[in-house]
């Protein structure tokens, strides 16, 4: 059976799309999720017939004049096939993105609590922050803007990347299938993340046009 993504309006979701988000997993309430509607354009879902796989909150728009993917809210089920459904809600991102911003650079930017969900940015180039680089100037400030549209500048710690607070309005939720295989360095970069105090680290990276080409391609 094919995975199934499709995007509409996030202000045509009804109480019961809602509900049905809500009870994939319990990592975002109907609550958290009813706010999503409103603060998100865009909403994807990822389906394998009928059954709910993920779904991304999210929007196109440009910060200072750059094309922007910013990804409020993601969240994948927990199965066998989560791999694929990270894959085809990204690609719906990047598909997105080249029929708004052809032959341009785009950000995508998003919130993690954990390194499992960066595995949704292995396409990307100079993803912000990194282990073992101390980000300066230009890519600070690209942190800075990023914290600011998410509504977490208050407790942002622009040095590191993360904010003491504001995950609770949305993240990229995702379980590695491998985790073993998850990079250490990246692993531990999280470890300073506050997460049971609703902190999160904001994220970046580029895709350029030329690879927009062929990561938005159908």
């Amino acid at each position: 059976m094919a995975l199934d993504v499709s995007t509409n309006d996030a202000s045509a979701l009804t109480d019961s799309d809602l509900d049905e988000l809500a009870s994939m997993e319990d990592a975002f309430s109907a609550g958290q999720l009813s706010k999503a509607k409103e603060d998100w354009v865009l909403i994807t879902t990822a389906r394998y017939g009928a059954a709910l796989h993920g779904f991304t909150f999210s929007t196109l728009e440009r910060i200072g004049g750059t094309p922007c993917v910013l990804i409020g809210l993601m969240s994948v089920k927990r199965s066998s096939k989560r791999d694929q459904v990270l894959r085809g809600l990204v690609g719906e991102a990047y598909h997105r993105a080249l029929m708004a911003f052809p032959d341009e650079d785009v950000v995508v930017g998003c919130r993690f609590v954990n390194a499992d969900g960066l595995e949704a940015f292995k396409d990307l180039r100079e993803v912000t922050p990194a282990p073992g680089s101390s980000a300066v100037g230009e890519e600070r400030a690209w942190g800075r803007r990023l914290a600011k549209r998410f509504g977490v500048d208050a407790k942002y710690d622009a040095k590191t990347f993360i904010a003491a607070s504001g995950s609770a309005d949305g993240y990229l939720d995702h379980e590695s299938s491998k985790p073993e295989k998850l990079d250490a360095a990246v692993v531990a970069m999280f470890e300073a993340v506050p997460v049971a105090k609703g902190g999160a680290m904001v994220v970046y990276g580029w895709t350029m046009a030329e690879d927009l080409l062929k990561l938005g391609k159908r």
